[in-house]
C-alpha cells in the first residue's frame, strides 16, 4: 500500500500494519487510520503516528516507560468493547508529544491523555484521565532523526 506523508514522503507500507482509531483522536475525530513509524535503531525513543487520511497530520509519540511513568487506570465498558483486548500483553500505551517553542525549545508530553492500542487487533483510542496533574519534559538535543516502519 502506498501512502504519502508531508513528513516522510512517499512510503510503501503493509496494509496489515494500519492502526484504526474508530472514534479518531479528540480534536481529529475524522482521522481514523494511522501508521506508526519509528526512529531507526534497536531502541527507538520517538515514534510518529501518521494519519493516512491527511498527509500533513502526524503526532510524535513515545512510550511512557521511557520516562518511568507507569499507568494504573481502568477502561470503561465502551472502551473495552471498542478495543477488544483479550490479553494485556497486546496493549501498547503511548503519549503524544509536542514541541514547546518558548524560551528554550523542549519536547513536552501530557500524561493526561494516553493512547491505548490493541496491537493484535490494531485498534486504538485516546483515554482522557481526569486525576493526573503532571506532564513530562524532555529537552530536544537532536535535529536529525531517521524513520522506519513500526507495528
Amino acid at each position: 500500500m502506498e501512502i504519502k506523508s508531508s513528513f516522510f514522503g512517499q512510503q510503501t507500507i503493509d496494509p496489515n500494519t494500519v492502526l484504526s482509531f474508530p472514534n479518531g483522536i479528540p480534536g481529529f475525530e475524522d482521522q481514523t487510520r494511522f501508521k506508526l513509524f519509528h526512529q531507526e535503531g534497536d531502541n527507538p525513543l520517538i515514534f510518529w503516528l501518521q494519519s493516512l487520511d491527511d498527509e500533513s497530520l502526524a503526532f510524535s509519540v513515545t512510550q511512557p516507560s521511557n520516562f518511568n511513568i507507569n499507568y494504573n487506570f481502568a477502561l470503561n465498558d465502551t472502551e473495552e468493547a471498542l478495543l477488544g483486548i483479550e490479553d494485556i500483553a497486546d496493549t501498547l500505551i503511548l503519549i503524544i508529544l509536542h514541541k514547546d517553542e518558548s524560551d528554550q525549545p523542549t519536547i513536552k508530553g501530557s500524561i493526561k491523555s494516553p493512547l491505548v492500542i490493541n496491537c493484535s487487533k490494531r485498534i486504538g483510542l485516546q483515554k482522557v484521565l481526569t486525576q493526573v496533574e503532571q506532564s513530562i519534559t524532555l529537552t530536544d538535543t537532536s535535529n536529525e532523526i531517521n524513520v522506519s516502519e513500526s507495528v
